[in-house]
């Protein structure tokens, strides 16, 4: 039905939720920690529209939260999924070859009840399958109501999760993961020179349910002359893991705008990028002056079905890793495919910078 949750496993939770809060403009919702039943972690909840992150950080030594933490640093742990009956998706799962991690079981408290069990997929990561049918509560049984850290803007910088990109191994076979265990359809793929600079080059497949709410491309690395984006990322967060988070926006100028003076880092695009007479060429009309992308790097991209304009921040914490992206979609449903080349050419001057390319 949707995306449920982002769920990050974080080395300071409370720190990822002031973060989220100030450069996200995100709101806190719900808190669980040893105050309320929690002894070993803390769990802050925050939300901006449709679009949900859990931040969950240990808060004592010896759990194995504060073992993933340790082996991978800060990133997802759960791509949380809406489900109409967790029970019958569990069930689905396991008879088309997944490995079930938790079984399906009953959260209560005086908001209702939820229905939640979990299946493994790509490294360590889970899926949750979550049916919040009968629930009124701000997340979870067991989380209390809590109120914002700071106060949010007034107009929130982005209102739900488009799509999330798992950096794999072996592509084709979590593709046909997905496939059987979900019924996800292959929505687009990127080969060759599709996906390929001069010195690096990756492999990606998009899945997706039939209704288009969950969409998860899965890229790979492929053989090339220098390390890739996608090998850096596999040596950096110890195997495959969630690569980026792509938020949806109706307005990306004024979202880069607030974010970036906020302390968000935004990948760099060159100015001959916007110089190619190509472009305007390959892009026609769109809502703003292709000189105010350019003030902000912002890329553009169109396809049979419309426009979308996009950019990508730096990685979000020391290790480079987990980034977002912001997307504004009009028409298009694709991923960007004519900024490839650009936006990897970013990604490559910041690998070289950090001596990894």
């Amino acid at each position: 039905m949707g995306m449920d949750a982002v769920i990050f496993a974080v080395g300071n939770a409370k720190q990822a939720a002031h973060y989220y809060s100030t450069a996200f403009g995100m709101r806190r919702v719900a808190y669980r920690g040893p105050e309320n039943g929690s002894p070993d972690e803390a769990v802050h909840v925050l939300e901006s529209g449709g679009a949900r992150f859990v931040l969950r950080g240990p808060v004592r030594a010896g759990t194995d939260l504060g073992r993933h933490i340790a082996a991978h640093g800060d990133g997802v742990l759960d791509l949380a999924i809406t489900v109409p009956d967790a029970e019958a998706a569990y069930r689905h799962a396991l008879a088309n070859g997944a490995r079930g991690i938790e079984e399906p079981h009953v959260l209560e408290d005086e908001h209702g009840k939820v229905v939640i069990a979990s299946i493994a997929t790509y490294g360590e990561t889970r899926h949750s399958l979550v049916d919040r049918s009968n629930y009124a509560g701000p997340y979870l049984p067991g989380h209390a109501p809590a109120g914002p850290i700071i106060p949010p803007p007034a107009k929130r910088y982005f209102q739900a999760i488009d799509h999330c990109v798992g950096n794999v191994e072996r592509m084709d076979e979590w593709a046909d993961f997905y496939h059987r265990v979900m019924g996800f359809t292959d929505m687009a793929e990127f080969v060759g020179d599709d996906i390929a600079t001069e010195y690096s080059a990756l492999m990606s497949k998009v899945v997706a349910d039939g209704t288009r709410k969950v969409k998860f491309p899965l890229n790979e690395p492929a053989e090339s002359r220098k390390k890739s984006q996608i090998e850096e990322y596999l040596e950096f967060y110890g195997g495959p893991g969630v690569q980026h988070i792509a938020l949806a926006t109706n307005d990306i100028l004024s979202s880069v705008d607030a974010m970036r003076a906020a302390g968000v880092e935004f990948l760099d695009t060159p100015g001959s990028y916007y110089e190619d007479p190509g472009l305007r060429a390959r892009i026609g009309e769109v809502r703003v002056p292709v000189e105010e992308l350019q003030k902000r790097g912002v890329l553009v991209d169109r396809d049979e079905d419309g426009y979308l304009l996009q950019i990508f921040t730096k990685p979000v914490q020391d290790r480079p890793t987990v980034f977002f992206e912001l997307i504004e979609r009009h028409g298009s449903l694709g991923f960007g495919k004519g900024n490839f080349k650009a936006l990897f050419e970013a990604i490559e001057r910041e690998q070289e910078r950090r001596g990894n390319l």
